[in-house]
């Protein structure tokens, strides 16, 4: 454990997503969303920020909801890789 925050060492983070491009090759690219208070007026508003994931098989689609994990740097831009495809959408599950 470090001495600064409870989260023991190696623990990797995890975040589930929307994939909103899989135009590259063995690349997709996720949003995530979250709800945080803002700053002055304490309304809950959302936040999104776009995670580059390693998708090994090329199997995740436009739409799909999935989970990625924090990994090791594996290019210039991606330090997350795809765990799971939580769930596919409906045109993905059609063809």
């Amino acid at each position: 454990m470090t001495e600064n925050s409870g989260i023991p060492r190696g623990t990797r983070k995890n975040r589930i997503g929307e994939v909103v491009s899989n135009r590259a090759d063995k690349t997709i690219v996720v949003k995530v969303e979250r709800k945080a208070p803002h700053p002055l007026y304490r309304k809950i508003v959302k936040r999104t920020r776009k995670y580059y994931a390693h998708d090994e098989l090329n199997q995740a689609q436009v739409g799909d909801r999935v989970e990625i994990q924090e990994t090791r740097p594996l290019s210039k831009m991606k330090r997350w890789r795809l765990v799971t495809i939580v769930q596919r959408t409906a045109t993905a599950t059609e063809e």
